[in-house]
């Protein structure tokens, strides 16, 4: 039987409890270990790494796929903007780890999927910019209800009939589970939008046109078992170690 396409999921790091332990961790919520395996998939966990950011290949050799997860805000000088008050703790070596990866990842054509915070640090590597407090750009709360919760922030997401989007989702408007305050302004360039909020029109689906998989979504995928996108990274991250084994023979 072939080897599980290999996942690549970037860790966070934060404060973190258990047991007796009080101190800082690279962590990831089970939710997207587990949606990588339900869809045929082996998650490796990548930590945050300085000899990485130079050197990201030694990483990505290693992987099939990556995957950019949610967690804290991307540091605004990261896209030339100075801090908002409302931007909440961001990790700048985390923030360098990601970003050189998934430049690198492109660069490689190994394919690509960012969730909620993880499209946001994907079209900052492309050079656009994000909204710091949404509600301060549209005047309500509907991305974000309650911290900690998907409860009361579902909406619908309208994708581009067509689009990788449309195809990973499979539907063109789609029902999305929501816990983000901040998004995209200006898009990056090279990335087209292929999904917006039906509630206020913020971007929530970017890519890259042509045969490449590089997604990004702004909805939490891995917290809805019906949801079809992770497995869409799984597949692509299959068919592209398939092809580069049989580049190699």
């Amino acid at each position: 039987m072939a080897s599980r396409p290999v996942i690549g999921v970037c860790t966070a790091l934060e404060r973190a409890q258990w047991s007796v332990w009080d101190q800082r961790a690279a962590l990831l919520p089970t939710n997207y270990l587990d949606a990588v395996r339900r869809a045929g998939g082996m998650a490796l966990m990548l930590a945050p790494d300085p000899a990485l950011v130079a050197a990201p290949d030694e990483a990505l050799d290693l992987i099939d796929g990556l995957m950019l997860v949610g967690g804290a805000d991307i540091d605004p000088s990261t896209y030339g903007a100075a801090l908002d008050p409302a931007t909440v703790d961001p990790v700048p070596e985390r923030d360098a780890f990601e970003l050189a990866l998934v430049r690198r990842a492109i660069e490689r054509g190994i394919p690509v999927l960012g969730i909620c915070r993880g499209m946001q640090l994907l079209n900052v590597a492309f050079g656009g910019t994000l909204h710091q407090h949404l509600p301060e750009r549209f005047g309500h709360h509907d991305h974000l209800k309650a911290r900690g919760s998907f409860d009361g922030a579902d909406h619908e997401v309208r994708l581009t009939p067509g689009s990788l989007a449309a195809r990973a989702a499979g539907e063109e408007l789609h029902g999305t589970k929501s816990h983000h305050h901040q998004g995209v302004d200006r898009v990056g360039e090279g990335l087209t939008v292929t999904g917006v909020a039906t509630i206020d029109g913020l971007t929530e689906a970017l890519e890259i046109p042509g045969e490449q998989f590089v997604l990004g979504v702004q909805w939490h995928p891995e917290a809805d078992e019906r949801s079809r996108v992770i497995g869409g990274l799984v597949d692509a991250a299959r068919a592209h170690r398939d092809a580069a084994a049989a580049a190699r023979a």
